[in-house]
C-alpha cells in the first residue's frame, strides 16, 4: 500500500511538470492584432504556423534554443531593429543569460560581420542592463520547474547557510522543493519510526551531498533518487561550488518524529571537496 501511494505521489508530480512545460509554450497574436484584416491569411501563418505547432513549439529545441537560433538568424541577415530587440527580449524571459548572449554576438560576429555585432551589443546591453539586480537564486530558479520557494525558516536552526522551502503536495504522500545554497547543509538528523517512515528525495537540480553515519557521501544530480530508512542517522545538502534543489518525500510511519542532532561541521564538510 505504502509503495502504491508513493507512486501515486510520483505520477501527480509528472503530471504538474507536463502541466507546468505546457504552459511554458509560444502563443502569438501579433499577426490577428495587426494584420488580422488586411491579410488574415498572412496573420494565420505567423500565429498558428510560425510561433504555433510546426516552429516556435516544436519541442525538438527548447524555448531558450528557439531563441538563440532566430536571434543568430536576425544578426546575420543585419536586422538590428525593433523585431531583433522583440527576440531579445523574449529571449531573455526564456533564459538566456547576459554570458550567453554575449558569447553567442561574439562569435556571430566573425560570421554576421562586425558592425552587425556592434548594433546588436548596443541593443543586448540595453536588454539585460538589469541583469546585475538578478541574483544567483534568480538564476538558479531558471534551472528547474519547481519553484524555490520562502526562506526555510521554520527550520533554520538545523541548517549551515540558507534554505528554501516550496510544498508541492500535501495529499498522500508529503512532498516539498527543498533548494540549499552553495555550502548549505542540514545538520545530521533521524527520521524515527517503529514501522515505515523515512525518506525519499529526489535530485532537481544543481549538485549536492547525501550521507549516513559512517558512510561515504554520495554525490546527487538531478534524477538522482535516494532512499533514507527510517532510524537512520544522515544529512543532505549542497556542494560548496553548486546551488542545489531536491524534492524530499516524507514516507508514512508509526510513531514517525524527526529528531534534529548536532551540525555537520566545515571539518566534515571539507573532506568532500567541491
Amino acid at each position: 500500500m505504502m509503495k502504491i501511494r508513493i507512486l501515486t505521489a510520483l505520477l501527480m508530480l509528472m503530471t504538474l511538470n507536463l502541466n507546468i512545460m505546457a504552459q511554458n509554450k509560444i502563443k502569438q497574436t501579433a499577426g490577428r492584432t495587426v494584420l488580422g484584416e488586411f491579410a488574415p491569411k498572412f496573420a494565420e501563418l505567423n500565429d498558428d504556423v510560425l510561433f504555433g505547432e510546426a516552429v516556435w513549439n516544436d519541442s525538438t529545441l527548447s524555448l531558450h534554443d528557439h531563441s538563440m537560433v532566430t536571434i543568430s538568424i536576425l544578426l546575420g541577415k543585419g536586422m538590428i531593429d525593433s523585431s531583433f530587440r522583440s527576440h531579445l527580449e523574449m529571449g531573455k524571459r526564456h533564459g538566456i543569460t547576459r554570458k550567453e548572449i554575449a558569447a553567442l554576438l561574439t562569435q556571430a560576429a566573425f560570421y554576421a560581420g562586425w558592425p552587425n555585432a556592434w548594433a546588436g551589443f548596443r541593443i543586448a546591453k540595453e536588454v539585460w542592463a538589469d541583469d546585475d539586480a538578478a541574483t544567483e537564486k534568480e538564476r538558479f530558479q531558471q534551472e528547474m520547474i519547481f519553484p524555490i520557494g520562502e526562506p526555510n525558516t521554520a527550520y533554520a536552526k538545523y541548517f549551515i547557510g540558507n534554505s528554501y522551502l516550496a510544498p508541492v503536495s500535501t495529499e498522500q504522500v508529503n512532498c516539498a522543493n527543498v533548494t540549499f545554497e552553495p555550502g548549505c547543509r542540514n545538520n545530521w538528523h533521524i527520521h524515527k519510526a517503529t514501522e515505515g517512515g523515512g525518506q525519499m528525495l529526489i535530485g532537481v537540480a544543481g549538485r549536492g551531498w547525501y550521507q549516513e553515519e559512517g558512510k561515504p557521501a554520495v554525490e546527487i544530480l538531478p534524477g538522482t533518487v535516494i532512499h533514507i530508512p527510517a532510524n537512520v542517522k544522515h544529512w543532505h545538502g549542497a556542494a560548496a561550488d553548486s546551488w542545489f534543489a531536491h524534492l524530499a518525500f516524507g514516507i508514512p510511519g508509526e510513531n514517525a518524529s524527526n529528531e534534529w542532532l548536532e551540525p555537520v561541521s566545515d571539518e566534515q564538510y571539507g573532506k568532500l571537496g567541491k
